[in-house]
């Protein structure tokens, strides 16, 4: 067992619609999609998309930064999928997009980041153990340099 911990607090504020308290880092409102809710903020399920493919990026910035290399824009697109998953709706996968700034060839250690990055990313590696998460780098000239899937069993 860790002994990091990290707390965020929630707070019913009408119908489906949730205040999240991240602390010192101020407020963010949930909320569920029409018609359970109102579509007054972002879904839990955007939330967990945000975070998988927010902590991709961060943790391929973080390979990249280790070889003082610089991926310029660095910019990330998700998209997820719901399913049923025994009678019941799940998000069943996640395709992730992040595009470079600059071309893979002004990368010299970029493949060796590419093979470390995934490793890195706590949330996406957690997530993972139930959700299907696909992954794509492309850099600025639009060339592929890494693609990724994992299947669930």
């Amino acid at each position: 067992m860790s002994d990091k911990t990290f707390t965020v607090n929630l707070k019913l504020l009408e119908n489906y619609l949730f205040q999240i308290d991240f602390g010192e880092f101020g407020n963010l409102l949930s909320d569920e999609p029409e018609p359970l809710g109102g579509g007054e903020g972002p879904s839990p399920a955007g939330l967990l998309a945000a975070s998988v493919a927010n902590c991709l990026s961060a943790s391929l910035l973080y390979a990249l930064r280790r070889h003082k290399e610089d991926p310029g824009e660095l910019t990330a697109t998700i998209t997820g999928r719901f399913g049923r998953v025994e009678k019941f709706l799940r998000v069943t996968d996640f395709d992730v997009q992040i595009r470079l700034g600059t071309t893979k060839d002004a990368l010299p250690s970029l493949e060796g980041a590419v093979a470390q990055f995934e490793n890195y990313c706590t949330v996406t590696q957690s997530v993972r153990r139930g959700i299907e998460v696909n992954i794509e780098i492309i850099d600025s000239a639009g060339a592929l340099v890494h693609r990724s899937t994992t299947t669930q069993e």
